[in-house]
This record gives C-alpha cells, structure tokens and sequence, in this order.
C-alpha cells in the first residue's frame, strides 16, 4: 500500500533527524521565526487549482501533504473558464471528474465568423476517451470542487498563511510561514513545492531565473454576461469572432450567460480598471459587425482586464523544491491552455514525487518532470505565438484568415489535428528519458497518451484506461506473444506497483508489450517476447526488492 514502504520510513527518519538537529532555527532569535514545531513529508505553497490538485495526487499517494495560501479562501473570480478533453482524464484519476462534469456544460463545437460572416465550424468531439469534448466551467466552481475532494483526503487548506522564507538541507527543506495572527513558525519537510504563481517565493529563495519577457501591445478584456445580439444561446457552441484588430471568444457558462474574451491591441498599458459595460459592448459590436449589442453582465459582477508575460522557468527542480503552474511558466491564456497545462503538470508531478518518496524508484526519475514539463511549456508558448485565430490581425492578415479558413474548416485532415491539439491529446514525451522502444508496427509511440480503445481483456470487455490506473504502471501485452506468468514473475521483482494485462483489440495487434505510465503515457514499448527490453528498462527506473 503507497506510505507502508520503508522509503517512506526513511522519509519519516529524515523528518526526525530534522526535527531533533533544528529543535530552534539558527536564526530564530534574531528573526522572531519559532522553533520547528511539526515536520511533514511535502509542503504545497499555493492553493490555486495547480496546488490542490497536487496535493491531491499526493495525498492519494498517502504523502503527509499540508497546503498553505495566504488568501482568505478559494477564489471569487471566474478566470479560466474551459477544461479540455486530456485534462478531464487526469481529473478523473484523482477522483474529481464527476464532480466537475456535474457543474460545467459540456461543448462540442465553435463557429467561426469573419468579417461578422459565417466563415464556417469546427467540430471539438475526439474518439477514443470517456470525455470527448471539452467542458465549460469557470475557474472559481473548479476551485472549490477540488477543494472538497482535497478535504476528503485530509486537512484543509491552510489559509491567511504566507510563506515568507524557504531553505534547502541536502535531503530536506524548511518554509517559515505566517498565519493570520502575523505569528511565523517553521515547518520542516522533505519536499516543497511552489504553486504560489509568478512572484513564487520557492522560486525566488532558489534563485531560479525566470527567463521571457512581457507581450507587448495585447491584452484581453473579460465580461461575463447576457447578451441582446442575434445570435441564440446554445450552450453547446463557441462562437469566435475575428476582426480588423480583434478576435471574440464567445463562450456559453453554466447559468445561462456568456463568457466575452477581447484580444486586441493595448494602446494605453497604463489603463489598470476592469473594461467597463460600455466598453465590452463596443468592443463585441466591432468584432461582430453587429451595431445596438447588448451586455447584462452578471450578478456578481466579473469584469477583468489582463496584459501577459511569457516566461519559464530555467528548470523546475533543485533538490527537494519543486515549481509548477504559474510559479513554473507563464503566457497569454489563449484556448486555456494555462489552467490545462497546469492541471496535467501537477498530475505528472504527483506519481513521481511519491514514487521517489516512497523509494519505488530512483531520484533521477523526479528529473524528467522538469525536462518534461518545460518541453510541454515551450510547445505551449510556441503554438500560441502562431495562433492567428485568436491574436487580433492587422488587414493582411485578416485577408488571408477570410481566405483560408473556409478551407480549413472544411478539411477533414486539418480539423482533426486540430482537435487533437485543442484537446492536448497530441501533447506527449517522445523526447523524455522516460520513453523507450520502437516495437511493433503502428499504434502509439513512447511517449504518446495512451488512446482509451475498446478491447478485451482476461475478464472480459473493457475500455483501456479502465485498466490503468493512476496508483501503478501498468503492463499491457496484445497479441499471444510473451509469457504472461514468466513477465508477472519479473515485475514482483521491483517494488514499485505493476498490474499486467493481456488484452486484445480490433483489429487484431502483432505482439506488443506495453508498459504505461501511472499517467497514462507509454514509458516502453517493445515486443512481448522482449523481456530483455522490459528488463533494461525496469532496471534503470525501478527499485528492487531486497
């Protein structure tokens, strides 16, 4: 079971070994820091979306995990506003997809409109998974849900709690945090984790640069509200608008009003305020080409107006501190992909702490979270510099969009890789340490998020990922290739925890033997009768039994 294994004792000496050499802070009295008083396994610093869900995956892990944020509470505001489709899958290893499915509203399809016509539409629906669409849902209501599904597994947040100082030992670290009474304490720990956002102070007291630069001449008003246009209200669909000097998202959020994101240019930086109702209804009524819109906004009121940076941090690792979200990588929130990137960093992040903690595998393992994370983060900051469907165009390029786009749309090829980046399901780790093998004809490679197929397996039907599972790795053999009982034999070797299935697909596959992340991404592949593969592979990224 994840926290009985002598790794996690280990963990826990080192805690005490801590606890008895920094019974006071060397620099306790001077500074009015009190004595270490509790000593935990990991600390999360940050209880936005990235550090609940985390602390999640850690606590499911059975990792002492406490969470500190120095606001009051969850936050009020809407922000990010749409989950998609790779996220949902990793929300549901965590135990929190139902219960954002229950509050969101599912989307299957944007219209595009140019110039105010009808330019064609795109269809967001991915085979091949249990969520194939993307979901509607303001930040404020993902926020919350995570935050009870934190609260089955443990202590609450900590909150009105500011962590103000961070040091790293050789195998530990200590945060002073000050609660509401303005007291500090110090807490020790064995890891901590900024999730704070971008003046992450874990960032900060490492020293990590935070290397970019601010986008000039764009920025993006928010509104959420009903509008009095044309157009009827389908909860289903995203409308996206693209002008001379601005593009409009247009998204349906539960409740029955619309969420309004302007991208457009920023002549006057200097302008700090929310846009106003006057404003939003001038900026929609250009985007749209539609004169006399109307905007309620909603009761509460949620306006934002936002400028961005693109920055990332140089790595995401020193020793037992550990960055992710906003402390790790910023950009412009184009499509979400902030909230989404974010999300799945943390799901990365979550196995392989606890991995390395529980002693299952070596400390080289929790490196290719930074490798991989910041290849995702520059892949992300890439694609959205090239979006030209979201930025606003100047009229060359607006010409060309009207041009080109009706054929676009109507491209079967280009709409489904399309939907698989929208969807993130073409997000993978080829290039991690991680991925192994060329086995096999066909199918995915390593790396690659396992596509959830039907097969059958020794107890019948079954959707794949209904076999994975986020707690192990799991080993899949097709074909009739390998010896299931001699393979099964090999894995109780390691202690890290492996489940093996035989399965069967439509069509028929030739004998591969797959080893699946707790992730869900394919860490090796090779032929089923390949045990020396399999061999080389555990050997490098498991602990053995002794």
């Amino acid at each position: 079971m994840p926290g009985t294994g002598g790794a996690g004792n280990r963990g826990r000496t080192r805690g005490r070994q801590l606890r008895a050499a920094d019974r006071v802070h060397p620099q306790g009295r001077r500074s009015g820091v009190s004595a270490v008083r509790n000593v935990r396994d990991a600390v999360v610093i940050g209880g936005g979306p990235t550090g609940l869900t985390l602390a999640i995956a850690l606590r499911r892990y059975g990792i002492d995990t406490v969470v500190v944020d120095k606001s009051p509470g969850t936050k009020r505001e809407s922000r990010a506003s749409v989950i998609w489709q790779r996220a949902l899958e990793a929300m549901r290893d965590l135990g929190c997809a139902d219960a954002l499915m229950g509050e969101g509203l599912p989307l299957s399809r944007a219209e595009f409109h140019v110039r105010g016509r009808p330019a064609g539409s795109h269809e967001m629906h991915m085979p091949d998974t249990a969520y194939p669409g993307p979901l509607s849902i303001e930040q404020d209501a993902v926020e919350r849900l995570l935050h009870d599904r934190l609260r089955q597994l443990g202590p609450d947040v900590q909150w009105s709690t500011e962590a103000v100082a961070v040091r790293l030992g050789e195998d530990s670290a200590e945060v002073d945090l000050r609660g509401p009474d303005g007291h500090t304490r110090t807490v020790g720990c064995r890891w901590v984790i900024g999730c704070e956002g971008s003046r992450s102070i874990v960032r900060k007291s490492l020293g990590v640069p935070f290397e970019g630069e601010r986008r000039p001449d764009l920025q993006c008003l928010q509104l959420n509200a009903k509008p009095d246009w044309s157009l009827p209200y389908d909860p289903a669909v995203t409308h996206i608008f693209i002008n001379h000097g601005v593009t409009l998202i247009a998204d349906a959020v539960p409740g029955g009003a619309t969420r309004f994101f302007a991208f457009c240019p920023d002549p006057d930086p200097t302008i700090q305020r929310p846009p106003t109702q006057k404003e939003m209804e001038s900026t929609v009524a250009r985007a749209t080409g539609e004169a006399g819109v109307r905007l309620v906004p909603t009761d509460p009121h949620w306006a934002n107006r936002s400028r961005f940076q693109d920055r990332l941090a140089v790595t995401l690792r020193r020793g037992q501190a550990l960055l992710a979200g906003d402390s790790a990588h910023l950009w412009a929130p184009i499509g979400g992909r902030g909230l989404n990137t974010s999300l799945l960093g943390a799901h990365n992040l979550g196995w392989k702490l606890a991995a390395v903690h529980h002693g299952w595998a070596p400390d080289a393992l929790l490196d290719t979270y930074s490798t991989e994370q910041r290849h995702t983060a520059r892949e992300v900051m890439r694609h959205m510099r090239r979006n030209v469907l979201e930025l606003p165009p100047n009229r060359p390029t607006l010409a060309a969009i009207g041009l080109l786009l009706p054929h676009v749309l109507r491209s079967e090829r280009m709409g489904h890789q399309g939907s698989l980046l929208l969807s993130d399901f073409a997000r993978n780790h080829r290039a991690s340490a991680l991925s192994t093998g060329r086995g096999g004809r066909g199918g995915p490679r390593p790396g690659d998020r396992l596509p959830d197929l039907a097969v059958t397996s020794e107890t019948g039907p079954a959707r794949l990922h209904d076999l994975l599972s986020y707690q192990r790795w799991s080993l899949l053999l097709t074909g009739d290739g390998g010896d299931s009982a001699e393979l099964r034999k090999l894995t109780e070797k390691y202690v890290m925890p492996i489940a093996l299935f035989r399965i069967r697909t439509e069509p028929p596959s030739d004998g591969t033997l797959l080893l699946v992340r707790p992730d869900g991404h394919i860490g090796l592949r090779a032929r089923t009768s390949d045990d020396r593969a399999l061999r080389s592979y555990l050997d490098r990224w498991f602990v053995r039994r002794k």
